[in-house]
């Protein structure tokens, strides 16, 4: 399907989305979101995903212009902009059956922040900065980048980003554990794909259970995601790729999986 805002693209079993407004750094109006949204839902049998940014940056953010700022009532069309547009996106790559990874170069920044980190695996360039500037506006972060930030860099970091309002380079990120992998600029999407490419080539069903178990044990207690594990792994047994991957055990050979 052609996008307006992304480009949809395979590259063998990964289904690669690029945001696709350059000039503007990548900002994303709420139709960006829809256009993502809509190609995750369709994968066509594409086992891993990688989100990237066309030109010089990841995103920039929200793209407010003649938006939320230019109506009667900002506080609502904000509202309704999250609710009907940016938030369902990032729930459903949280509810996805396959990995996801995230190509950060240039910056991500405000909701483009939260889809970067919303990935299972972020890579960014050396380059890369991620950025929630809300503050300096009188807005708070969104996109799920409170729920997030606290669980992967803790509440003193997760405070200091937000309330500062500071860029994190790429190198901080991944000290403080945001991130996956800083890698040089000129090799970012070789990388992020190569990683995609072997995510997509794993126990696809697996994996899918896998980051959906992980989800559900961030807001479940202990005994909750010991039931929840038990149930996934019910399910994972019985696919076609654990057997195999319980034969090749056996035979001391490499699996070979299908995704099923």
């Amino acid at each position: 399907m052609t996008y307006q805002h992304i480009l949809a693209e395979r590259r063998g079993d990964v289904a690669v989305l690029t945001l696709n407004r350059p000039d503007r750094l990548n900002a994303a109006p709420p139709a960006m979101f829809d256009e993502l949204r809509d190609a995750l839902a369709d994968l066509d049998g594409a086992r891993a995903v990688l989100i990237a940014g066309a030109g010089r940056g990841f995103c920039s953010g929200a793209d407010v212009a003649g938006g939320a700022l230019g109506s009667d009532d900002p506080g609502q069309a904000t509202f309704a902009a999250l609710t009907e547009h940016y938030n369902p996106t990032i729930a459903a790559i949280a509810d996805l059956g396959v990995p996801v990874v995230s190509a950060v170069r240039g910056p991500a920044a405000g909701i483009g922040c939260s889809l970067a980190l919303a990935a299972d695996f972020c890579v960014a360039a050396e380059g890369a900065y991620f950025l929630q500037a809300f503050v300096n506006i009188g807005l708070i972060p969104d996109g799920g980048a409170t729920w997030m930030l606290p669980r992967l860099i803790g509440r003193a970091r997760a405070i200091e980003m937000m309330m500062l309002g500071e860029r994190i380079a790429a190198a901080r990120a991944l000290d403080w554990g945001m991130i996956h992998r800083v890698v040089a600029d000129d090799v970012l999407e070789a990388e992020a794909l190569a990683l995609a490419t072997r995510l997509a080539a794993g126990p696809t069903v697996a994996l899918g259970l896998m980051r959906r178990a992980l989800g559900r044990a961030l807001e479940s207690d202990y005994a909750a995601a010991l039931q929840a594990e038990a149930e996934a792994q019910r399910a994972a047994r019985g696919s076609a790729d654990s057997m195999e991957g319980g034969l090749a055990f056996l035979q001391k050979r490499k699996p070979d999986f299908t995704g099923r």
